[in-house]
């Protein structure tokens, strides 16, 4: 595959860095974590406005037709920069709706969502359960021409302020998604604490929530298993740009920090760090790219390939974050730093969509499988 970037694709990343560099600088960050907003309406409409919302959507509901690989620009700029904001699960579940909506759903939906007039977002863990379709508890039973929902998810990304959720419940005993309006009777949102302090994340209660039948999103577990590669490997991203920031960070400071009269930097095994560290980002950014395309293109191994990527950087996101500390020291713990920030989001990014083990386990089902159809 041809890893260049379009003429296109590096306006995307450019203009997309720009607008977080400018509108939504550290300091910003900074400032918005202990607000009671969960996204800098500001900040969206700017974004809306850039098209992020309806990047990937199809082009007769306002979005512009691109594919996971775009997505996966932003993704990493967002990282980066700590961004706030619902991008990865609204484009989530515009993604899911698009291909597997009824009419109605696509037509009232999607171009709302193309607009950023509202976000969405996806209710899919549970607590004390693996990230897996295994992992899924919540029920829903038909009832007339309606469904009825009950759960409990969480760790739901921006729900407090969504205006959709995309729930995902056992209908019939098969995992299946339904969307869910935020404002439905039944539906209780409450914001948790976490590690990381530059995301939103909520719980989200489902107490007999009545929802239309065609809310219910065609495709099985096979669908629902690929939306999960999808949001996986725009994780990675994520996890991809503050891999890149916190290696940045390092080597400003391991070069400016004199130590017996000569830069920290110049040590061996300063030196031997910060290449490793540097390794290990290459390398995300090679597996979640190739990830992309791979999906992009329909290509065989596009399920490994999400596997391979989100193993990949869970594990390379812990290494790089331990590597930037110690060469830091204790000031790189302190809340007047930036790393610290990193730090949290690296440690939460290395668990949503599910840790090592849980990508790890798949890709070697995966293999089992493509070596017994050789």
């Amino acid at each position: 595959m041809n890893f260049e970037l379009s003429e296109e694709q590096a306006m995307l990343r450019g203009a997309s860095r720009d607008l977080l560099s400018d509108r939504a600088p550290i300091a910003l960050v900074r400032a918005s974590m202990d607000g009671a907003e969960d996204v800098d309406p500001e900040l969206w409409r700017l974004t809306s406005d850039l098209g992020w919302p309806g990047l990937a959507l199809p082009e007769e509901y306002g979005g512009s037709g691109q594919g996971l690989v775009e997505l996966a620009l932003v993704a990493e700029e967002i990282g980066r920069a700590l961004g706030r904001g619902p991008f990865l699960p609204t484009t989530a579940v515009g993604r899911a709706i698009a291909y597997g909506g009824s009419e109605r759903l696509r037509g009232e939906v999607l171009p709302s969502l193309a607009a950023g007039d509202g976000w969405a977002t996806w209710a899919f863990a549970e607590p004390h359960a693996p990230w897996t379709l295994d992992g899924i508890h919540a029920t829903a039973r038909t009832d007339g021409n309606e469904a009825v929902l009950d759960g409990v998810k969480t760790v739901v990304q921006d729900a407090g302020g969504a205006r959709w959720l995309l729930v995902t419940a056992r209908h019939v005993g098969e995992p299946t998604s339904f969307l869910v309006d935020r404002a439905a009777r039944g539906v209780t949102v409450r914001r948790q604490r976490v590690l990381d302090a530059t995301r939103a994340f909520h719980e989200v209660r489902l107490d007999a929530v009545r929802v239309p039948l065609d809310a219910r999103l065609d495709g099985g577990p096979a669908d629902i298993q690929a939306l999960l590669d999808e949001t996986s490997v725009l994780r990675c991203a994520d996890a991809l740009g503050v891999m890149e920031r916190m290696l940045e960070l390092t080597v400003e400071h391991t070069t400016s920090r004199v130590q017996f009269g000569r830069p920290v930097g110049s040590f061996q095994a300063v030196k031997h760090a910060c290449a490793d560290m540097a390794l290990l980002v290459h390398g995300t950014r090679a597996a979640t790219y190739y990830a992309a395309m791979a999906a992009d293109a329909g290509a065989d191994d596009a399920a490994r390939a999400a596997c391979a990527a989100a193993s990949y950087a869970t594990a390379g996101t812990g290494e790089v974050a331990a590597r930037a500390l110690q060469l830091h020291g204790g000031i790189g713990f302190t809340w007047e730093h930036d790393l610290h920030l990193y730090l949290r989001r690296a440690r939460a990014d290395r668990v949503l969509n599910g840790d090592t083990a849980v990508h790890r386990d798949r890709l070697c089902t995966l293999l089992q499988r493509s070596s017994a159809s050789a």
